[in-house]
């Protein structure tokens, strides 16, 4: 497994925790710092997803945006807490992030919601930020 999907992970271990725990996403990653101060090994894939999450964060409004707008038929709260993330970070890659090619980064979300989400949520995840993938171009 890569350093970028690693981090992947634990940038949506992240955005979930602070869903579902209903905390802020700045208190769930503090929470992570302290636990990537004591496990060196780690970093590599601390720094990415670090970049991740504050990243999501600094442009949720414009990312949450994108998903009402382009999910057809489905809201955010509509949405498995796990789905939501992974948009959220597939988003802040395509849109934000040009050093990750869109097609790894629908690729990487899809794969995710393939193991941990809905029989239904990679296909919809696929859609979903293809469809923002093409009108970002």
């Amino acid at each position: 497994m890569s350093a970028r999907t690693k981090a992947r992970k634990r940038a949506l271990d992240i955005l979930y925790s602070a869903d579902m725990r209903q905390i802020t996403v700045p208190q769930a990653l503090a929470a992570e710092a302290e636990r990537a101060v004591n496990e060196p090994a780690r970093e590599a894939s601390w720094l990415y997803a670090r970049e991740i999450v504050d990243g999501v964060v600094d442009n949720q409004a414009e990312i949450d945006e994108l998903i009402e707008t382009y999910a057809q038929g489905w809201t955010l709260k509509r949405m498995p807490a796990i789905d939501r993330a992974l948009i959220r970070i597939g988003i802040w890659e395509i849109v934000y992030n040009d050093q990750v090619p869109d097609g790894v980064a629908i690729s990487e979300a899809v794969e995710a919601a393939t193991v941990l989400s809905t029989d239904d949520s990679a296909g919809f995840v696929n859609g979903l930020l293809a469809k923002i993938s093409q009108v970002k171009a």
